[in-house]
């Protein structure tokens, strides 16, 4: 006689909850995150540490153990360089934790380039509320979560929609001056034009590549191998 208990008669054993850390310069920012968690995980995963910085959170993921990872991926005054530097660090590191990154940026190279980095999910801040519990979900489950508002900057096709804005010979030489660590009146000085003519080309390559601000035309130009 088969004493076994019937499968239909086992007890349900709770799964433990996913471990998940926060790591963003703004507390703002993580205060939002762990609400949006707290709200749409119930009780699936649990917020068990915080970073404010990535040499913060370099010193958490030595100590803490967790099944995921939500981090900015600009966090600036870093001993371990910038945003790209630090998930390849961790990735090395840590290759079997899971990874989804919050982001502003939204230009396509410099997206492409942090997927590339292996991470599980890649999130606009912005959507944060609408699909940041769905990505969680989705990476617990060994997929990969790319939200809608970036996905048709990583998609193939799209790229080669964009490759019919590339940038002038005169918008990509006053960019390449200016991450060379020229400033606007310097370049104008070298190349013989006027401040405002450099400053509208500049302005005008940002808006081809999708780029918001200087951080990000740094970002690019070392995605694209523009930096040493």
């Amino acid at each position: 006689m088969n004493d076994m208990p019937d499968a239909t008669d086992m007890p349900d054993f709770p799964r433990e909850p996913l471990r998940i850390a926060l790591s963003d310069d703004h507390p703002v920012v993580r205060a939002g995150v762990r609400a949006l968690l707290d709200a749409g995980g119930g009780d699936a995963w649990t917020v068990v540490a915080e970073a404010a910085g990535a040499d913060e959170l370099l010193g958490l993921l030595a100590v803490t153990p967790l099944d995921l990872l939500i981090t900015d991926f600009s966090m600036p005054g870093s001993r371990a360089g910038d945003g790209l530097t630090l998930l390849g660090l961790i990735r090395r590191r840590y290759p079997q934790l899971p990874v989804i990154v919050l982001t502003m940026i939204g230009n396509p190279p410099m997206l492409r380039s942090i997927a590339d980095t292996g991470v599980a999910g890649l999130l606009d801040k912005a959507a944060a509320a609408n699909e940041l519990a769905q990505a969680v979900s989705a990476v617990a489950q060994g997929q990969h979560y790319y939200g809608r508002a970036l996905s048709a900057a990583l998609d193939p096709a799209a790229a080669l929609a964009r490759a019919g804005q590339a940038l002038s010979p005169r918008e990509a030489e006053v960019l390449r001056l200016f991450v060379a660590g020229f400033g606007v009146s310097q370049i104008a000085a070298q190349l013989h034009r006027s401040k405002q003519t450099i400053s509208r080309q500049k302005t005008d390559a940002m808006a081809k590549l999708g780029l918001r601000n200087d951080r990000e035309i740094y970002e690019y130009a070392r995605s694209e191998g523009l930096l040493s």
